[in-house]
Parts: structure tokens; sequence; C-alpha cells
């Protein structure tokens, strides 16, 4: 009876034990999420050169180099747009423009004459940099997205390759904080409590 009962409670207790299982990763294969530009501008910490679905690998060069582009261009837009924002928010108006309000308000108050005017200024600067953006009065860029046209160097051409790339790191760095900044910036005015992340409204 003893042992009856000793058996039961061991077959048990058995069920709870945890099964042996071999062990496993999540972890991605480092040759698909390094692909084949993991060690280009861009492949920061801690997420490295983040492409899970090894979507670059089908990129040459050329198009790589567009499409960093195009993400530099939105970051430094981004970048714009939270300091833009911040500054109207706080009360800060270009002459003529007090009664304008800040953040979506701003859309529809805005005139249609000066909505013409930016986007002729946005499709003038497009159409200038279309081709090489930065390749202006015949400079010849280093990199997409170079726009010292021969004038504004700021003593970049006497700095080192490391530096350089340093600091290219840093501005990409900026511009994807300044685009999550922007979208949380916009989601939290749309929820109603912006006011509490930024109690500075003028």
């Amino acid at each position: 009876m003893k042992f009856t009962i000793l058996a039961t409670i061991l077959a048990s207790a058995s069920a709870f034990a945890p099964a042996n299982q071999k062990a496993s990763s999540t972890a991605l294969n480092a040759d698909v999420a390094k692909g084949p530009y993991g060690d280009a501008l861009g492949a920061q910490a801690p997420l490295g050169f983040f492409d899970p679905f090894g979507m670059t690998s089908a990129y040459d060069e050329d198009e790589f180099a567009r499409i960093r582009w195009v993400e530099l261009k939105h970051g430094r837009v981004a970048m714009l747009a939270v300091v833009g924002y911040l500054v109207t928010y706080a009360g800060v108006r270009f002459p003529g423009a007090e009664d304008i309000p800040s953040g979506f308000a701003a859309l529809s108050a805005t005139p249609g004459m000066v909505w013409a005017q930016m986007a002729a200024t946005w499709a003038l600067m497009e159409a200038a940099n279309s081709n090489a953006p930065g390749e202006i009065n015949g400079f010849d860029p280093e990199f997409k997205g170079d726009f010292r046209n021969g004038v504004l160097d700021f003593g970049w051409d006497k700095q080192s390759d490391e530096w350089k790339m340093k600091k290219r790191a840093i501005e990409l760095n900026n511009g994807r904080a300044a685009q999550m900044g922007i979208l949380g910036i916009m989601v939290h005015e749309k929820l109603g409590n912006l006011d509490t992340i930024l109690p500075f409204q003028g």
C-alpha cells in the first residue's frame, strides 16, 4: 500500500517536471543580419546593422547609397520638425504669424499663399538635388547629402576620414532619434496629453 501511494506521488510529480529540450536560440543568423553592408555608415550599437530580413542584400552600392541618403534626408527634416514644433509650441512666431496656432491646428490656419510658397521652395530644392545631392556650382560632394557646395566648409576638408565618419554617424543617429521624436510628439498631441510632456506652452 505504501509503495502504491509513493509510486502515485512520484508519477504525479513527474508531470510537472520540465521536459528535456534542446537549447534554442532566437538570434538571427549573423551573415543574414550583417549583410553585405554590415560595416557601412549607420551600423551602430546596440543594434549594429539592423536588417533582419536581409533586404539590402539585393542592393548594389549605388542603390544602398541612395537609400542611406533618403534616411539622412528624412532625419534632417525630422530634426527641423522637432525644433520647429518646440519653438512654435513655446509661442515664438514670425512677424505676421502671431495668430497661427502650433501643432496640427496650424495646417488649416496657414494661408494658402504660404502653402504655395513652401511647395515651390520644396520643389526647387528637390529639383536642384535630384541627380547628385550636393553637386552645385561644380562642387563634387564626398557623399550624397554633402551640401557644402564649395562655400560652407567649416574645416571639414582638414579633418581625418575617421573624424568625418564619426560626425556623419552622429548626424545619422540624431536624425533617427528625431524621426521617433516628432512621431511621439504628434501622437501625444492627438492623444490630448501633450501638455504633460511639454509643459512650457506659450
